[in-house]
């Protein structure tokens, strides 16, 4: 006669990551049950199992297996961008929205430290954050006068609410320098990338925050929570040691963006394109026509290192000759390891691209987005700044203006002398442009996400222009898109 097995459904105390991982392989490579397998990986060599099977062999798939923790605190707007660029990342960063973050200060780059460079570069944050400040309050008084608070309402609640609207115009004024905090969970598999990645930077930020993963993979992790809740957890053990030893910079990450941005600053020259008076009027949501692969591909890669509309350079690359379309891909190629992943550029196919200009505060929230491809150009005060309406209703506008201007003014001056401080200073209400490819799905969530009421109003204008040109071009899927216009407001609403 049959007898099932009993079903079980088990779950584990957090274990080393690189053992957990070991553990799981193992189970899934025998018939053993999982506390037998435990008790295997107990008495066996963890360390000699990864420097085989992973580093050796290659078999990627057991790192997804070991999750890690890990927290970043003190680190620059810029660094926690370039942090989450990982498209498996998962975790959340210090908002902007509900907390004043003229009390944080800003990271000052170490090459203009004791410089009369850093006098300048601290004189540009110091007016923003002047601002910042001056202008908080003005907008939480036009709040309340506005929107009442209603009977129903708690009043921490109605005051968090408010706070929560004015920063979303004060916010504009943050500069990439402002320092915030990240907490991030993820495999070691992303891990390991995430750190060869920091360490092939070319910002020294960057780089250093990639060296401290290594440090901390290497060291035993906080037991606090076990102290808090009177356990004892023993001797802690490092999350991922023997990752911390094999983590190396990659020369192909690291110079693969130097050799397209030299060679498209002479493509987009010769074309006329060095210049925003050749782009034609700035667009906020440019939907591209479906094309060609392969011009995809090229037209990405030009995209990435310069500051021209992804339309501009597509019809540069249709006019090509396949030998030159073939010259720009063997540049993103010649410094390719064997074992190396593809640079993201190379993710082409989706049906659906918008080249998206947007304020950098609004285009951090649609960056959270992973299941779609981002290609980011650099941050630049070229394409100008923002002003947003609650500013105009509320007469503040002008005084806003004025800093910005100032500020872009002082940033071309900075420049001259240190670009690496020019870019850490530039505020979050200046423009950015970025590819976004994605699937009627993913398309479909950010809109419907993104254009609700209690959204922010960059974003929300950006979903729903995502909305319009999708359904002038398919009518049927434009129409069960949902989608709530930007002029339906509820600023009650968090």
């Amino acid at each position: 006669m049959y007898h099932p097995r009993a079903r079980r459904v088990l779950a584990l105390a957090p274990m080393p990551p690189e053992k957990a991982a070991y553990a799981l392989a193992r189970y899934s490579r025998s018939s053993d049950s999982i506390e037998d397998s435990l008790r295997w990986v107990h008495s066996h060599s963890s360390e000699k199992f990864w420097e085989q099977f992973y580093f050796a062999y290659g078999h990627a798939s057991i790192a997804d297996l070991g999750h890690v923790t890990i927290c970043f605190e003190n680190i620059s707007e810029l660094a926690a961008i370039r942090l989450e660029d990982e498209p498996l990342w998962d975790g959340q960063e210090k908002s902007t929205r509900y907390q004043n973050f003229a009390v944080t200060g800003c990271y000052v780059p170490e090459a203009i430290a004791d410089t009369e460079v850093e006098g300048v570069y601290r004189g540009i944050l110091g007016s923003l954050f002047n601002v910042y400040r001056g202008l908080s309050e003005p907008l939480r008084r036009y709040l309340a006068e506005r929107y009442p608070k209603p009977e129903e309402m708690k009043a921490a609640d109605y005051e968090r609410t408010l706070a929560a609207r004015s920063y979303d115009v004060t916010r504009y004024l943050l500069p990439l320098a402002a320092y915030t905090n990240v907490g991030q969970v993820t495999s070691i598999r992303t891990l390991e990338k995430q750190i060869t990645r920091l360490l092939s930077a070319q910002l020294p930020e960057l780089r250093a925050i990639g060296e401290d993963l290594k440090t901390v993979c290497a060291k035993p992790p906080s037991t606090l929570w076990a102290s808090l809740m009177g356990v004892d957890p023993g001797p802690p053990e490092p999350i991922a040691p023997t990752l911390a030893r094999h983590a190396a910079p990659s020369p192909y990450q690291a110079e693969v963006y130097r050799d397209l941005a030299q060679y498209a600053k002479t493509v987009v020259k010769q074309a006329g394109l060095d210049h925003p008076s050749a782009w034609g009027e700035p667009c906020a949501v440019d939907f591209i026509p479906p094309h060609h692969p392969v011009d995809e591909l090229v037209a990405t890669l030009l995209y990435r290192v310069s500051h021209v509309p992804y339309r501009c350079i597509l019809e540069l690359v249709q006019g090509w000759h396949e030998k030159t379309k073939r010259e720009t891909i063997e540049i993103a190629l010649r410094r390719r390891g064997p074992h190396e992943e593809l640079i993201k550029e190379f993710r082409s196919g989706y049906a659906f691209l918008f080249d998206i200009l947007m304020d950098i505060g609004g285009w951090r929230d649609l960056h959270r987005h992973r299941r779609c491809q981002q290609i980011p150009q650099n941050f630049t005060t070229l394409h100008g700044y923002e002003v947003p309406p609650l500013l105009r209703e509320t007469g503040l506008d002008q005084e806003y203006c004025q800093a910005m201007d100032a500020v872009k003014q002082d940033i071309e001056q900075l420049r001259a002398f240190n670009q690496e401080a020019a870019l850490y200073a530039i505020p979050f209400g200046f423009r950015v442009r970025c590819l976004f490819k994605m699937d009627v799905a993913e398309a479909e969530y950010i809109i419907k996400l993104r254009s609700g009421v209690k959204g922010h109003w960059s974003y929300r204008t950006v979903a729903w222009l995502m909305k319009r040109h999708i359904q002038a071009r398919y009518p049927m899927l434009g129409e069960w898109i949902q989608a709530t216009p930007p002029d339906v407001e509820d600023a009650l609403t968090r």
